[in-house]
């Protein structure tokens, strides 16, 4: 953490003032609704301790209250809302207020958006993890989780997307000018020349060309682009070295290199720049038909292997193989769960992972026809991660990251998975009172027809003659 960072107090106890006329949130409520009942169970003092070594003693301005933050954050990932969209809701729901928290029914926007990303890199990724362990602890508590599905889990590895155009050499040479040009400008350095109406003009037409396939006049634009975006690198450098003597301006410095390695890079180079905003991001192709090269960050999920709790999830930048994960993935499973699995179920990208430890890994190729029934069963049930991603993706935020740099990255994992187990306890508190009620209809439909059965049978006449 920075200096900085810690000028701010610990957040306040929540002791609001009773209101004379107002009547209670708990009050008008209705008690059975999943979100008055999770907010009932989950133990929101653990959030104070672990958060509070976040802010100083007693120097500046005292944090939002902890409960509060949080609250919005579990909201945020488990009804896929932006930072924005969030907050206005949070007015319009008392559920919600009351989740967070509010005594009283609320009618101004609880924080500015703004705050949220501010709160996220204060915490860190390593208290944020403390979200992911409150949900598996929470339906340990309700008994929605058993400890038991701890021992057999599975792992897979999918594509976390960032939210950046699709690459092309003429818009990343547009645009990292247009980031150089506007760097210089509020340092007051004076170009020669900027080609700000110039490359605009030039990128549109280079985008008609390659739609029409006249791919020679398509690359003499993309050529002028890069010729451009060389002139405006060398009179930065050479201007912001003159008045300064070097460039001491850090973000002018990274832009400097940025556009060194846009410059240099060629179709077979590694390590390409795909975005100006995020240079963190990668190519990565997971050998998708409809999608054969994505761009961001892979990510680990590891999920129980029969009600499909998730009880891991972090970003690996790098693009690594997969095997290679194998072995953080399962130390955090266990640091989360505080047991340590026992079967290890993964695809064919696991093969030859080298992981050693307690877990017995299966990489499930083919089912062996000598297989018992529950080796079939377990190995079978490693596709069910499938719709677990796909559920991650499509509610929960995963699909497209917004945050910014590898810390990002990290931070969208982990409470993507959150907001999954979130939304998870909440249709068990649903459905489950549903499940039982159907569960003892069938067995007194099942008992009244046996005595049903058993009052014809005493009835026959001859049944009554055998017994005499």
């Amino acid at each position: 953490m920075g200096p900085n960072s810690w000028r701010k107090m610990k957040p306040k106890a929540a002791t609001p003032q009773c209101e004379l006329f107002g009547a209670q949130l708990s009050e008008l409520l209705n008690p059975k609704h999943p979100l008055y009942v999770l907010a009932e169970r989950i133990d929101w003092p653990e959030f104070d301790a672990a958060i509070d070594a976040c802010y100083a003693a007693d120097i500046g301005r005292p944090g939002v209250n902890t409960r509060l933050m949080v609250g919005l954050v579990y909201l945020k990932h488990a009804f896929d809302e932006s930072d924005e969209s969030l907050v206005a809701r949070w007015v319009e729901n008392p559920y919600w207020q009351f989740f967070c928290g509010c005594q009283y029914m609320q009618h101004e926007l609880p924080i500015d958006p703004s705050s949220l990303s501010k709160w996220r890199k204060r915490v860190g990724v390593e208290r944020l993890e403390k979200l992911l362990e409150a949900t598996i602890k929470t339906a340990l508590a309700m008994k929605a989780l058993r400890p038991q599905e701890f021992h057999k889990v599975n792992v897979d590895t999918t594509v976390q997307e960032k939210a950046i155009a699709f690459p092309t050499d003429a818009r990343l040479y547009h645009k990292m000018r247009a980031a150089l040009v506007r760097r210089a400008q509020s340092l007051g350095i004076t170009l020669r020349q900027n080609y700000r109406f110039k490359s605009k003009q030039l990128l549109a037409k280079q985008g008609r060309y390659a739609h029409a396939q006249q791919l020679k006049r398509a690359a003499k634009a993309t050529r002028q682009l890069k010729t451009f975006l060389g002139r405006v690198l060398r009179d930065v450098r050479r201007k912001a070295t003159f008045l300064q003597g070097r460039i001491a301006d850090e973000p002018l410095r990274e832009l400097i290199a940025l556009a060194e390695r846009l410059l240099d890079q060629t179709r077979s180079s590694k390590h390409k720049l795909y975005s100006v905003h995020a240079p963190e991001v990668e190519c990565i192709a997971k050998g998708k038909v409809h999608k054969r090269y994505e761009f961001g960050c892979k990510t680990s999920v590891a999920t129980t292997s029969k009600n499909n709790w998730i009880v891991g999830a972090h970003a690996l930048h790098g693009n690594p193989y997969d095997g290679h994960t194998l072995g953080g993935a399962i130390r955090q499973v266990e640091r989360l769960t505080g047991h340590s699995p026992r079967d290890v179920m993964v695809d064919q990208g696991y093969r030859g992972h080298g992981y050693e430890g307690s877990a017995n890994v299966h990489v499930v190729r083919s089912i062996p026809k000598r297989a018992t029934r529950a080796l079939r069963r377990m190995l079978k049930r490693r596709a069910a991660i499938e719709p677990t991603i796909g559920h991650l993706k499509s509610d929960n935020r995963l699909d497209r990251n917004y945050l910014t740099g590898r810390t990002g990255d990290r931070i969208n994992a982990v409470l993507s998975a959150a907001g999954y187990n979130l939304r998870k306890l909440l249709r068990w508190i649903v459905f489950t009172p549903i499940f039982w009620l159907t569960c003892w209809l069938k067995a007194m439909l099942a008992v009244e027809i046996r005595l049903r059965h058993a009052t014809r049978q005493a009835a026959r006449p001859e049944f009554t003659t055998a017994l005499i």
